[in-house]
């Protein structure tokens, strides 16, 4: 990339890996990441984990990997509009949702109750361990082996997690810090009193505008919405009315879409246009800059964020608590919960599993091993294994 902005992260000066992976001819350590990331196990079981409607309940419902490519897409052209490092920006993007457990973040409940006397359950930090310990495909050394940029990203693309002080802020000030937080293997210390790259928060702020404007569409294509209803929702409001006027008659699913690609144009215009605002007023010397400008860079306009965040309500109350989607939400819950207490109790794991769970005395040993398992299970994989052991009680119609 020739127009790199100077606050940028530069691929020539990353901190590096852990592991030495010598020199590139053709690809940047960025790229390398991204790749990496793609060829992964965890990256293809997202085809089969839930967002928001149930993998098995339609086929054109987004799952875990389409948001995943939704938001690496975005992230991707934001990325390029602030002269900023694509690559590493897809790479955070990429990586985002590698910790998500099966049933989207009913199974993450769960496994967060059944480990509360372990340090918890956190599908940001799992997606740590699954890049770091749990993806096994080199000869040398467990995980993907990504670069400490990469790494960071994954972990603080949301903001950091203590204060100078080393105390806890944000959501972790009530729940405490995640987890396996103090045992990261990195090339270098992950800095968690910091923010991450201007390329890492390009992903967060994407991860925000795809699924906003995705879980409207999947509503809608289920029929727990109806566009009309729109109307007087903030921000979407005035999208509905425009389209509804220009196109009063076409089919209600053009309709849909015309909103959607409104509503997504609408708060990726806006984050370019606030984020390079900011971003010209710190004027960062260059990314370490970035990490310690004391706020987050990229982000929405104040007016803006006030209509996403009421849009979130919305669709809180809406969508993600409607009865259509809590009934086998409450099943999938089920599910996973028999699954922990069924493999503490019977270590019947499969291959290499089963035998560190057998071999775990450790009670909380054991149940980190059980939901590390659990969480890399598809949504199709948990129901089968949960039908072999509970004479098929683990269907969720």
């Amino acid at each position: 990339m020739t127009d790199r902005a100077p606050y940028a992260s530069d691929p020539a000066q990353s901190r590096g890996r852990l592991f030495d992976a010598g020199a590139s001819p053709t690809r940047s350590e960025f790229q390398r990441d991204r790749d990496r990331i793609i060829h992964s196990t965890a990256f293809r079981r997202l085809q089969h984990k839930t967002q928001v409607f149930l993998h098995h309940e339609g086929q054109h419902y987004r799952t875990r990997l389409t948001h995943t490519l939704e938001v690496s897409q975005m992230a991707r052209s934001l990325a390029r509009a602030l002269r900023l490092d694509e690559d590493l920006a897809e790479a955070v993007a990429l990586a985002h949702d590698l910790g998500h457990t099966p049933f989207g973040h009913a199974g993450e409940r769960v496994l967060n109750d059944k480990l509360a006397r372990w340090g918890g359950f956190d599908h940001n930090m799992q997606a740590i361990r699954v890049v770091t310990r749990l993806e096994n495909r080199y000869a040398e050394h467990d995980g993907l082996n990504l670069s400490w940029e990469t790494l960071e990203g994954i972990l603080k693309h949301n903001g950091p997690l203590v204060d100078a002080a080393g105390r806890p802020v944000g959501r972790y000030v009530g729940e405490g810090l995640p987890f396996g937080i103090d045992d990261i293997p990195a090339r270098a210390d992950l800095l968690l009193a910091t923010h991450a790259s201007l390329e890492a928060q390009c992903a967060a702020i994407a991860d925000d505008v795809a699924y906003n404007a995705h879980d409207i569409d999947d509503a809608l294509r289920a029929g727990l919405l109806q566009l009309p209803e729109l109307a007087e929702v903030p921000l979407v409001g005035p999208l509905v009315a425009e389209v509804l006027a220009r196109w009063p008659d076409i089919e209600p699913n053009r309709q849909a879409h015309e909103v959607q690609r409104r509503l997504i144009t609408r708060m990726i215009e806006d984050v370019i246009a606030e984020s390079s605002r900011l971003v010209a007023e710190a004027w960062p010397a260059d990314a370490d800059a970035v990490r310690h400008a004391g706020m987050t860079l990229v982000r929405f306009s104040p007016g803006i964020e006030a209509g996403e965040q009421a849009l979130k309500r919305f669709l809180f109350q809406r969508v993600y608590r409607s009865e259509a989607v809590m009934a086998p939400v409450r099943r999938s819950q089920a599910v996973v919960a028999d699954l922990f207490e069924h493999f503490m109790a019977e270590a019947d794991l499969p291959g290499k599993w089963g035998e560190a769970a057998r071999a775990a005395l450790d009670p909380g040993r054991r149940a980190r091993i059980v939901a590390d398992f659990i969480a890399g299970m598809t949504d199709p994989y948990a129901l089968e294994q949960h039908a072999r052991r509970f004479d098929g009680g683990g269907q969720l119609r």
